[in-house]
This record gives structure tokens, sequence and C-alpha cells, in this order.
């Protein structure tokens, strides 16, 4: 097993947090020539097997984790992408994106072997797809998920994938930031992204942000156009909820209310009057005349401040809160309405499938009034 970047000495250490194998060099080279001049023998070797340790995880990683990344191809050239296997048996997971409008879909492994693609499930919220190729006997590489929630700022990752055609890249570098929110085109948000500074392309959606370890602890997803080293992926805990639904049910399972609705600021005398916590507050705008929450007596115009108690200020809120309900489980909900706190308890459905069913791209976007 490869040494993680936090039990690394200390010239190991300080490597993990060097951007790319250039920023290593001029790392090195930087250190090295500020040496004085006695000692500039022994600081070059020193500098040299710091380097050779970074580059030996980078390897350590590129080779075994590798031969599982496969390339996804539409058979009417309508676009590629990347993905990983996770099980020996030829699941895979890529970006639902990746599948485009669902038609037939190939996959090409690293010896150059090309199978079709079965579209097992597709989750538009969280940008995931499923995928199985059919083994033919022989065990294939494999890529596990880890736990993306051990993750720390400045961690070493490699991202492996197909940018533009070109087979199998390999980019490495460090998580800039943990607990970044983007909106997919769904409209609903995804917490926990992961944003790092390795180079992506278009080709590399769907491919795997793997750390020292071997594991994969994201799913390489989105980029800031016009910017450099700004890089998101979705989490492996994410990844591993929602692939453990489609391979149970064919689909996730989330709860559904029925409320469309938007933020709205209260003034402080509101807040202190009703205890709440948030500076603002859900206001409903309307109900799906046969969804759960129009049953449980929710009105147009009520201000929603908590479900399960925890404050709603926002529609993502509410979502966080509801989403991982299952089908006929109660929630509890307060309301304000008419200047007085109404409890309420809904009994959720399951949610409906989200606009075309096609995902897109991961993007940064403010909040948008919409269902839930």
């Amino acid at each position: 097993r490869i040494p993680d970047g936090d039990g690394a000495p200390p010239a190991r250490a300080a490597m993990l947090h060097v951007r790319g194998s250039h920023g290593a060099f001029a790392a090195v080279r930087r250190g090295c020539v500020s040496r004085s001049v006695g000692r500039v023998g022994a600081a070059r070797r020193g500098c040299a097997n710091a380097l050779d340790a970074y580059s030996r995880i980078v390897i350590g990683i590129a080779e075994s984790a590798g031969p599982a990344v496969v390339a996804i191809r539409h058979r009417d050239g309508g676009g590629q992408g990347s993905g990983w296997i996770f099980t020996s048996d030829g699941y895979i997971v890529t970006n639902d994106h990746v599948l485009g409008e669902g038609g037939p879909l190939t996959v090409t492994l690293t010896d150059d072997t090309t199978l079709p693609a079965e579209i097992i499930g597709r989750d538009p919220p969280t940008d995931v797809g499923v995928l199985r190729i059919p083994a033919r006997g022989r065990a294939l590489p494999a890529v596990l998920l880890g736990d993306s929630g051990q993750l720390k700022v400045g961690q070493l990752v490699v991202a492996i994938g197909n940018p533009l055609g070109y087979a199998s890249s390999v980019s490495a570098g460090v998580v800039s930031a943990l607990g970044r929110s983007l909106r997919s085109q769904s409209g609903r948000l995804v917490d926990n992204v992961i944003q790092t500074d390795v180079a992506m392309n278009p080709g590399n959606s769907g491919g795997p942000l793997v750390t020292s370890t071997g594991e994969a602890v994201g799913m390489n997803t989105a980029i800031i156009s016009g910017t450099q080293g700004l890089a998101f992926a979705v989490p492996s805990n994410t990844i591993s909820f929602v692939v453990s639904q489609i391979l149970r049910y064919g689909r996730v399972k989330r709860g559904y209310l029925g409320i469309s609705g938007g933020s709205r600021p209260v003034v402080r005398k509101l807040q202190v009057e009703f205890g709440l916590k948030l500076p603002t507050v859900v206001q409903v705008f309307g109900l799906d005349p046969a969804g759960p929450a129009h049953r449980a007596g929710v009105q147009p115009g009520d201000l929603l401040v908590a479900a399960e108690d925890q404050p709603i200020g926002s529609m993502d809120d509410l979502w966080r809160a509801i989403s991982t309900r299952t089908p006929n489980m109660r929630v509890k909900l307060r309301v304000v309405r008419d200047l007085k706190p109404v409890d309420l308890t809904v009994i959720v459905e399951e949610d409906r499938p989200v606009g075309s069913g096609h995902g897109r791209p991961l993007l940064p976007s403010p909040e948008r009034d919409r269902h839930r």
C-alpha cells in the first residue's frame, strides 16, 4: 500500500502539497538554490529524494487505478467521456451527463478492447450514472470507492481520464477545498463537492479522483470555463449512496413533498419572536394538488421555518431535510401562518423524475424556485 500524505515524514509531506510535477520541480529548484554553497550537494540529494518519493506515489496510483479507467463513447459519434470499473464483474460508474440522451454506448478498456455498454441506472440530481459491460469470463480491474469524508485540504489526489480523447491521461494535484456546493441542471444542489487544482479538460468527466491508497474519493465532474486549477468532483460518499440505490431499485428513491417556493428574508423581530435560527424562511408559492404537503394542510403563503426540527431558510435546506426520507415516512413541518406557528405532519411520497431524466454537467448557479 502506498503511504498516505497524512503520515508521511516532513520531506514527503511537503511534497504532497505541490501542484503537479512542474510545480514540484519548481519547488525543489527554489529549495535547492537557496542553500548555502557548502550544503548544495546535500540539499540537492535531499530534494531529489523528496521528488522521487512524490513521483513514486503518483506512479503507484497510475499503475494501480489506471487499468480500471475506461473511455465511454456514443456509437453515433455524439460525444465521449470517462468512467471507471468499480466491481470486477463489469459495473462502471460515470457522470450522468456523459450518457447523454441514452443512445447506444461503447466502452473501451485500456487494452483497446471495445465492448457494448448497458445503462443500469442514472441520477441527474447528483450527475451519477451506472453502466455494465460483459466481463466475458474474466475478472476486470477495478477501483474501489473510498471514504470522501476522510479527505483533508492539501491532500494529494490524482485524476485519470480521457481528456479530448487522449486515453489514460494522468494529472496530479491537491484537494483545494471541501464542502463546496454545485447545482445540477435538474436544479438540485449537490453538497460536499470536492474542489481540486488537477488539470481537467472535456473528456475527463466521469473519471476517478484517486488518493495515494488507490481508492476513488470522487468523480471528476466540472470545471469553471475560463479558469485554471479550478475543478470539481462529486464525493465518493454521495456516489456510494446513489450506486447502492440504483443497483437495488434501478433508481434513487427520495422523499417528495410537492411544495414550490423561494427564500424570503424575515425581520429581526420575527426571528426573535419565533426563535428562528436563520435570517430567511421559505415562502410557499404553490402546491402539487395531489401531493402530500397539500393533503397535510400546507397552504400557499405559509412561511416554512423548520422540517424535522432542522431550520429551513431555502429550498435547498428543505431538499436536504427530505431527500434521505423514504416513501411513507412522516416528516414534521413547522410553518408560520397569520403570524402564528402551526405544526404539521406530512407523509412523504417517492420523488418524481426530474425534467427529461437526462443530466448535464454541474455548474455553480444561484438558487432557483422549484418543487420539492
